[in-house]
């Protein structure tokens, strides 16, 4: 028999996290299935899924029904701990961050910040890309060097507004 896997709740990075999102990590962890799996499965992208795991997104209780269906959840579970009256808390963790992989997007951010923001303002405008609405994607692309990690940030231009 097989042992179910179980998160470490009291750990980083799931320590701040709602408990539901434990058993949403470990039920994707017992059906083999990856967030584009799941994504697929209720009709939304990956890095959607990937954040509605950590806390960070908002489902309708019609994507719960969906996803309990897939991770065999009960939809009312789903709902009463992620439903109509919880809501996500964005932007978890230290700054700056302890994770690796974390700490080096923060890099990138700190070291090539100032001119992306410059390049940002001479093609738009003075203004802003929206993180609300904003699509993510993360890609492998094959190298011979070393396979590398295109990540995609396709945000909205806000100007800023003169009044």
């Amino acid at each position: 028999m097989s042992q179910a896997l179980k998160i470490n709740s009291s750990s980083e990075p799931y320590a701040d996290l709602p408990q539901i999102c434990a058993r949403l990590l470990e039920a994707k962890a017992q059906k083999g299935l990856s967030f584009e799996a799941i994504g697929k499965a209720i009709g939304h992208d990956e890095v959607w899924v990937a954040a509605l795991f950590y806390g960070q997104a908002k489902a309708t209780p019609e994507e719960l029904a969906k996803l309990g269906e897939v991770l065999d959840i009960p939809a009312a579970s789903l709902y009463a701990e992620i439903g109509e009256n919880w809501f996500p808390r964005r932007g978890l963790g230290p700054v700056p961050p302890q994770d690796p992989l974390l700490y080096r997007l923060f890099e990138g951010v700190l070291v090539y910040g100032t001119p992306i923001k410059a390049l940002i303002h001479e093609k738009f405008g003075d203004g802003i890309m929206s993180m609300i609405d904003c699509k993510v994607t993360v890609d492998r692309k094959e190298n011979p060097k070393g396979d590398r990690v295109v990540l995609t940030f396709d945000g909205k231009f806000l100007p800023y507004l003169k009044w």
